[in-house]
């Protein structure tokens, strides 16, 4: 874990989740550029931060100026239960009227490896750019118990070496096909927000803020902005094994 990494550890779930909430406020409404660009993730604690977002929030953030983009995405239809679009559209978008021309989602019903290579274009079309890169406002990632983050599991990565700026991967127990933002994007963010909670989480957490030698074979641990801030939001269960 970098040195510059901040951790903030809170009682549980929700008290992360309004901390983060207030963490966008107070970052869409400093901003001066037209458009701030986002990240969304899947995920239960998301789900509770859109609520929050939508309850709180809704007439304080100019949603207006916020285009929203995913860090990955299952290769189902926008429909679908399991879709991280269609979740974020059910608890936030829908709520608060964020213009529809304001959304980018990655469109899991396309194959693949097309669709991979079409939302990278968008992408590079939309947001400025840092080098040959492009600079997400803010990226919201999340945890999972064996340590992959987005959709960059233990088994890949190499795609924190990848040149492209999205691909293809699959769920290694699964097989489940996904679209992921690769390690370039990710660590060119001009801010990340890690939301973890749960007791399941704690030995990655552990791992990762110990610099453990097994934190080496996580992809969350590679998550260092170059150029930007990185900031842990954790629930004390989640924090329980930090030493």
């Amino acid at each position: 874990m970098a040195a510059s990494t901040e951790v903030k550890i809170y009682p549980k779930p929700k008290k992360v989740c309004k901390a983060v909430a207030r963490e966008i406020r107070k970052l869409t409404q400093s901003s001066s550029q037209p458009r701030f660009h986002i990240a969304l993730s899947g995920g239960n604690t998301p789900k509770k931060l859109f609520k929050i977002l939508a309850k709180k929030h809704k007439d304080t953030i100019p949603w207006e100026r916020i285009h929203f983009w995913w860090g990955d995405e299952r290769c189902v239809s926008p429909t679908s239960d399991e879709s991280n679009f269609k979740m974020a559209d059910d608890f936030l978008f829908s709520r608060v009227g964020v213009p529809t021309k304001n959304i980018h989602r990655i469109k899991g019903e396309n194959p693949p490896k097309e669709e991979a290579k079409r939302y990278a274009a968008e992408i590079g079309k939309n947001l400025i750019h840092r080098g040959e890169v492009p600079v997400f406002d803010l990226i919201l990632l999340g945890l999972g118990d064996d340590g992959h983050t987005a959709s960059i599991f233990p088994d890949q990565l190499e795609i924190f070496a990848e040149k492209r700026n999205c691909v293809a991967t699959k769920h290694p127990l699964t097989g489940q096909n996904r679209i992921t933002l690769t390690g370039r994007v990710l660590n060119n963010a001009s801010r990340v927000f890690f939301l973890v909670t749960g007791e399941n989480k704690s030995m990655r957490v552990s791992e990762i803020m110990n610099n453990d030698e097994a934190a080496k074979l996580l992809p969350a641990y590679y998550i260092e902005p170059k150029n930007g801030s990185l900031i842990w939001f954790v629930d004390e269960p989640a924090a329980s094994k930090i030493t």
